[in-house]
C-alpha cells in the first residue's frame, strides 16, 4: 500500500501471533468463493478501516515455515488514507522502499519485498513510457484507452490527469472512458478524472449533469467511488432541483445499503450534508441514517460520521429558533 508521498505501509504482528513482533504487509486469508481482489480490499478495510485502490500485482509467492506453508498473492495498491485504525496489529510504519533491507518481515512477506524491488525497475520504464504518450502532440484513441488502462499508480494518474487539463481531447475522452462497461477502464479513467478535479475542479461543471443521471445505473462501485468524489467537491447550490433529488435519494440508498464500500458511503454523507446546508429537512433524517450506520461500522466510517453528527446539530438547532 503506498501513500501520495510513495511510502509503504508495514505493520507489526502481536506478541500472541505466529510471528510476534515481526512486521508484514498487511492482508488476510480468502474466504471461501472469495477472489484474491475482493479479499485484499475486504481484509484493508476490516483490519486497517481503510480504502485501498489495486494498481497491480506480483506473482504469487510460497513459503513453508515448518510447521505451516502458506502462499501469498501480493498486489501493488494505492490509498489516499494516512491514519490506519489497528485492529490486529501492534504498531504501522510508512516507510521507503529503500528502508526495507532494515524491517525485520515475516520470512514470505521478505520475498515479496524482495519481488517488489525487483519489479520497481520495470515500473519507472512504464512511468517513462506514459510521461512519451502523452507528450505527444496528438494521441490516438486506441494508444490513450491503452495508457489509460495501464495506470500503475498515482504518478500516472496525475499526469494524466496533467494532460487533460491541457488538452481538451484528452479530457473528453476520459469522461467517455468513466462510461465504459469496461469496469478497469472506467475506474481508471475516472480516478484520473478526480486529480482534473483536484486542481481545475470547474472543467468537470458541463458534465456534472450527465454524471448525476448514470449513478443509478452504474454497475462499477470503483467509477461511482470517484464520481461521488467529483460530486462532494462540487457547489451542489449549482445544481437543479431534479438533479439535486436524484443524488439525495442515490446517496440515502448508499447509506441504507448493506453492501456499499465505505468510501461510497463516506462521500455519500459528506454529499447529503452539503445538501442539507441548502434544504435543512433533510438534517433530521442524515443525522437518523448516520446513527444507524454507526451502531455497527469500522473506525474509519465512524470517525466520520461523528463529525457529520456534530455539524448537522448545528444546522437542527438553528432550525429550531
Amino acid at each position: 500500500m503506498r501513500n501520495e508521498e510513495n511510502e509503504i505501509l508495514v505493520v507489526q504482528r502481536g506478541e500472541k501471533s505466529d510471528h510476534p513482533f515481526k512486521w508484514e504487509f498487511p492482508g488476510g486469508k480468502i474466504a471461501q468463493d472469495e477472489s484474491p481482489e475482493s479479499c485484499i480490499i475486504r481484509e484493508i478495510d476490516e483490519e486497517l478501516s481503510m480504502n485501498i485502490v489495486i494498481c497491480g500485482k506480483l506473482d504469487p509467492v510460497e513459503y513453508d515455515y515448518g510447521h505451516k506453508q502458506v502462499r501469498l498473492y501480493p498486489f501493488i495498491c494505492d490509498t489516499i488514507d494516512e491514519l490506519p485504525f489497528l485492529s490486529e496489529h501492534l504498531a504501522y510504519r510508512w516507510i521507503k522502499d529503500k528502508d526495507f533491507k532494515s524491517v525485520d518481515f515475516c520470512e514470505a512477506d521478505l520475498l515479496v519485498a524482495n519481488d517488489f524491488l525487483d519489479s520497481f525497475g520495470n515500473m519507472e520504464i512504464h512511468e517513462a513510457q506514459t510521461k512519451n504518450l502523452l507528450s505527444q502532440e496528438s494521441v490516438d484513441d486506441a494508444g490513450l484507452q491503452e495508457m489509460v488502462n495501464q495506470i500503475m499508480g498515482m504518478k500516472e494518474a496525475e499526469w494524466v490527469a496533467a494532460s487533460a487539463i491541457d488538452n481538451p481531447v484528452i479530457f473528453r475522452r476520459l469522461i467517455e472512458f468513466s462510461f465504459s462497461p469496461d469496469k478497469k477502464l472506467a475506474f481508471r479513467a475516472s480516478w484520473s478524472l478526480t486529480k482534473v478535479c483536484d486542481r481545475f475542479p470547474e472543467l468537470i461543471t458541463p458534465y456534472i449533469s450527465q454524471i448525476i443521471e448514470a449513478l443509478n445505473n452504474l454497475e462499477n462501485e470503483s467509477a461511482e467511488r470517484s464520481f461521488l468524489r467529483i460530486i462532494s467537491m462540487s457547489d451542489l447550490s449549482r445544481f437543479s432541483s431534479k438533479h439535486q433529488g436524484i443524488l439525495a435519494d442515490h446517496c440515502f440508498t448508499a447509506l441504507k445499503s448493506g453492501f456499499s464500500a465505505i468510501a461510497i458511503k463516506a462521500y455519500s454523507m459528506e454529499i447529503l450534508y452539503r445538501l442539507s446546508l441548502i434544504y435543512p429537512d433533510l438534517a433530521l433524517e442524515l443525522a437518523a441514517s448516520i446513527k444507524i450506520i454507526l451502531e455497527d461500522s469500522t473506525a474509519g466510517i465512524t470517525s466520520r460520521g461523528r463529525t457529520i453528527l456534530k455539524k448537522l446539530g448545528e444546522i437542527l438547532l438553528k432550525d429550531k429558533r
